[in-house]
C-alpha cells in the first residue's frame, strides 16, 4: 500500500486511478488509503458545475480547465455520468468529452459512474476529491450527471457550486422550484447567443432579489462555452467566491457544515455495508420462500437484522416488543 500512495502523490496517473478504483469498488483498503492521506487535503478548490443535461456543463468545464492552466494551477476533473445498465460503469468516456486536455499533465480527468447513487453524484466522489487534492491538485472541479429536485449532494462537498441554465429548453423555473436557487454560489446562463437568454437572467436576478438577506449574492453571467464567451468573467466569480467563503465568518460555518456532512456521509456508508453483510448471512432460500408465502413480512426481517446490528439499544427492545 506504501508504495502505491507514494507513487499517486508524486502524480502518477496510474496510482491515483488504481486508488479510484479501489473507491468506486468500496474495497476496505481505499479507507486505510484514505485515513493516511487525509492530513494532506484542504488546499484545493473544489467547484461543482451542475445544471440540466445538454446545458453545456462539459464545454465549459473544458474552458475552465483552460482558464486555470493559464493561470499555473493543476487541475483535477471528476465527471459523473449515468451509470451502464450492464457494466456498472460510466458510460461516457473521458475523452470523448474533454480529449484536448489529456496529453496535459497538469490535468487529471477522470469519470464516474452513479452505479444507482442518488443526489448527481458517485458514492465515491467525495474520497476522489479527497485524493486529488492530498495528491497536489490546485482545483478540482466536479461535473453532475445533472440536476433535479433530489440531485442537490454537490453542496456537501464543493466551496463553490455553480448552476448551468441555458436559455429555449424549458427548464429555468422548473429548476428554481427544485431549491436549485438555494444551493447555487455562481449562475452561468449558457449558451447566450441562443434567443430568450435575457428572459432567463431576468427570471434568475428576479428570484435572487426575494433571497437578498444572504451574505454571498450569487453573479449571474452569460456565457457561449463553445467559443469562450463571458468564461472568464465567470471563473473570475468562482474565484472571488471561493476568497469569500475562505476569510469570511460564513466560510467557517460553511466548513463545519462541510465535515458534519463528511463524517455523517462515512457512518452512514460504514453501517450499509455492516447491514449488507449481516442480511447476506442472515438470507435463506427458506426465509425468501416465507417472504413469498406472506409468511413473514420484510418488516419484521428488517427488525432481526437490526437486533443483530444492535443487540442491546432501546430501539430495538421496543422494536422486538412491537413485533411480539
Amino acid at each position: 500500500m506504501d508504495i502505491l500512495i507514494n507513487k499517486a502523490l508524486a502524480g502518477d496517473t496510474r496510482a491515483i486511478a488504481r486508488i479510484i478504483s479501489l473507491i468506486e469498488n468500496e474495497d476496505p483498503v481505499a479507507d486505510g488509503i484514505l485515513r493516511r492521506i487525509y492530513h494532506l487535503t484542504g488546499k484545493a478548490m473544489v467547484i461543482g458545475i451542475t445544471g440540466s443535461p445538454g446545458a453545456g456543463k462539459s464545454t465549459l468545464t473544458d474552458k475552465l480547465i483552460e482558464f486555470f492552466r493559464k493561470k499555473g494551477k493543476s487541475v483535477g476533473i471528476i465527471a459523473v455520468d449515468p451509470s451502464s445498465p450492464f457494466s456498472g460503469g460510466a458510460i461516457l468516456a473521458d475523452r470523448i468529452r474533454m480529449q484536448r486536455h489529456t496529453g496535459d499533465e497538469g490535468v487529471y480527468i477522470r469519470s464516474m459512474g452513479t452505479r444507482g447513487s442518488l443526489g448527481g453524484l458517485s458514492r465515491g466522489t467525495r474520497e476522489a476529491v479527497l485524493l486529488l487534492d492530498a495528491c497536489g491538485k490546485d482545483v478540482i472541479i466536479i461535473e453532475t450527471v445533472g440536476v433535479g429536485q433530489s440531485e442537490v449532494d454537490i453542496i456537501k462537498i464543493a466551496d463553490t457550486v455553480c448552476v448551468v441554465l441555458v436559455p429555449g429548453m424549458g427548464d429555468d423555473i422548473q429548476i428554481m422550484k427544485a431549491g436549485i436557487m438555494e444551493i447555487a454560489d455562481v449562475f452561468a446562463i449558457n449558451k447566450a447567443d441562443k434567443p430568450g437568454v435575457d428572459r432567463v437572467a431576468a427570471e434568475v436576478r428576479l428570484m435572487l432579489e426575494l433571497v437578498r438577506d444572504k451574505p454571498w449574492t450569487p453573479p449571474v453571467h452569460l456565457t457561449v462555452a463553445e467559443n469562450g464567451a463571458g468564461v472568464e468573467e465567470f471563473a473570475e466569480s468562482i474565484i472571488k467566491h471561493h476568497e469569500f467563503v475562505k476569510n469570511s465568518p460564513e466560510g467557517e460555518r460553511f466548513e463545519f457544515r462541510r465535515l458534519s456532512f463528511e463524517v455523517e456521509d462515512i457512518l452512514l456508508k460504514n453501517l450499509t455495508r455492516k447491514a449488507e453483510k449481516v442480511w447476506q448471512a442472515h438470507k435463506s432460500k427458506e426465509l425468501m420462500e416465507d417472504l413469498a408465502a406472506r409468511k413473514i413480512n420484510p418488516y419484521t426481517v428488517s427488525a432481526d437484522i437490526l437486533r443483530k446490528l444492535f443487540p442491546r439499544t432501546e430501539d430495538n427492545q421496543g422494536t422486538k416488543e412491537a413485533n411480539t
